[in-house]
């Protein structure tokens, strides 16, 4: 069964995302995490991919923590993968190696480029790697989306235009970047529908619990921060225990707006923090069998 298929069968998909450990840490210090987060019962988890456009496709053990998820914890996995740093050859590669480790569910994204790292040139955009792939076979794709379009699209109509590339080109799925206005994302699914996208739409929270978490993902996804998020980050800068809760009680607020106007699933950027996760899912628990 494919991540899409899931969306026919329940009425908001609930969804992790993980990343693997730092390079200088063992692949099992990941078991603690998914050890707590098992008990969650998510619908699937999401394995990041080379993160902030470092390393290459052979570098990265998203299929070792893939499998795991799948084999040892009996959950449905998303592999992440990348194709800015990667040859044709090199992501032939990463995929024979999902296949042989039973994955089967891909997001296919470019990947951050790094101003370090002059990237290859086999694959521009994400659209024609969702090609590739489907050309490959035996894989269902998901696709990143962006409330308020790529950083490095002109506008949100063109970010619109690119999207249905991905969506004509494969992608089964959406998985929309973190935002902290809900009206932003609102709006953007409209876009998303009236250009024909008919594929559902995940939503991206992420719980903030520390300032610098905040400050460099927003400088990484561009995203805009509404006055209520702000006077919450400035109330409680200096004081971690309180802006971690404030964190979690935004997010869950966020999160029962959007079940409440039916969206499609949720995806929540855990950043490897069980007590988070086990604070929002516990605190939305009822909200999605209704």
């Amino acid at each position: 069964m494919s991540i899409a298929s899931l969306f026919q069968n329940r009425s908001t998909i609930f969804s992790f995302e993980v990343f693997p450990p730092k390079r200088n840490s063992p692949i099992d210090t990941i078991y603690k995490t998914l050890d707590e987060l098992q008990d969650l019962k998510p619908d699937f988890i999401s394995v990041t991919y080379n993160a902030g456009g470092n390393g290459a496709a052979s570098k990265q053990p998203t299929c070792e923590i893939a499998s795991i998820i799948k084999e040892k914890y009996n959950i449905h996995p998303l592999a992440h993968l990348t194709c800015v740093n990667s040859t044709r050859g090199e992501i032939v590669a990463v995929l024979d190696e999902l296949r042989n480790n039973g994955i089967e569910d891909i997001l296919a994204l470019r990947g951050d480029i790094n101003p370090d790292v002059p990237p290859k040139t086999d694959f521009t955009h994400a659209s024609e790697l969702i090609t590739f792939i489907k050309e490959q076979g035996g894989f269902s794709l998901s696709g990143a989306c962006y409330p308020e379009g790529h950083c490095e699209c002109a506008d949100v109509i063109s970010d619109i235009h690119n999207l249905r590339k991905k969506v004509d080109a494969g992608a089964e799925h959406l998985i929309s970047q973190l935002f902290f206005d809900n009206s932003v994302f609102y709006s953007f699914v409209e876009r998303a529908r009236i250009a024909g996208i008919t594929v559902p739409i995940e939503a991206g929270i992420m719980p903030v619990v520390n300032k610098k978490q905040i400050e460099r993902m927003v400088s990484l996804c561009g995203a805009s921060l509404p006055h209520k998020f702000t006077k919450m980050i400035n109330r409680y800068d200096g004081h971690p225990d309180a802006l971690r809760d404030a964190g979690i009680a935004y997010a869950v607020d966020q999160i029962v707006d959007l079940i409440s106007n039916g969206v499609d699933g949720i995806h929540l950027y855990t950043m490897n923090n069980p007590y988070v996760a086990r604070k929002i899912t516990e605190s939305i628990s009822s909200l999605r069998i209704v």
